[in-house]
């Protein structure tokens, strides 16, 4: 739990000194309307020169599938709003969540672009 902790203190230091330019095409969504499903609240998120990597809570059946990432781009920037499309109904909750990776080239996006999270933190739910 500890580790979860430091790691999501480092990401969000990263991500607070990073700006963004991303030109979505390939999986990603672009908005254009309303966003599908719901805002999922995240325990920690990276960004590296090409993967974008999320930590979420699961009842124990969450995977890629049940997420989607949207890109929204404004200026010079964008941002990935990462949002739940399936809900995880099963009823083994994992302490730590699970780890979903998205390769930059999934969602559309040259190698080192910057990218912002749109997601609010959450701190893993004690069990």
């Amino acid at each position: 739990m500890a580790s979860i902790r430091a790691l999501s203190l480092i990401v969000a230091a990263a991500l607070a000194t990073s700006a963004c330019a991303l030109f979505p095409r390939g999986d990603a969504t672009v908005r254009t309307a309303a966003m599908p499903g719901q805002l999922e609240p995240i325990h920690a998120a990276a960004i590296t020169r090409d993967l974008a990597v999320f930590w979420v809570s699961s009842n124990g059946c969450t995977d890629k599938d049940d997420l989607t990432p949207i890109i929204d781009r404004a200026g010079d920037g964008s941002t990935i709003t990462l949002r739940r499309i399936d809900e995880d109904t099963c009823d083994r909750p994992m302490a730590d969540g699970v780890e979903i990776i998205w390769s930059f080239e999934e969602l559309g996006l040259p190698p080192g672009s910057r990218v912002q999270v749109n997601n609010p933190y959450q701190l893993p739910p004690s069990i």
